[in-house]
């Protein structure tokens, strides 16, 4: 009976604990963005159709780097990161229409 009191009681107290404010149970969730950098050489803004039909304000960008070039469509007007000439490293997030900036640096 003794036991069972105890462990009623540790689990009363497991749940109100998290109700102080005082302890967080968190996991470790590993940064997922990717990064692409390079002389940004064409930047223009378009509309693309999402996969539920509707249209989405899409900012392609063409980064030349090592003599090879990358294409990236990033969400909503982004023009003003991406200056023309200019070596630009981009943290972003894949998206499926488009991806989300996270930074931006002009290196």
């Amino acid at each position: 009976m003794k036991r069972l009191l105890s462990i009623l009681l540790v689990f009363g107290l497991i749940m109100i604990f998290p109700g102080c404010g005082n302890i967080f149970i968190r996991g470790a969730v590993p940064d997922s963005f990717s990064t692409v950098s390079g002389l940004v050489s064409v930047v223009q803004l378009s509309v693309a159709i999402a996969n539920n039909g509707t249209t989405v304000e899409v900012t392609f960008v063409t980064f030349l780097q090592n003599g090879t070039s990358s294409l990236i469509g990033f969400c909503g007007d982004q023009r003003g990161h991406f200056p023309i000439e200019q070596t630009v490293r981009a943290d972003f997030n894949p998206g499926q229409t488009c991806a989300s900036i996270v930074t931006s640096v002009i290196v």
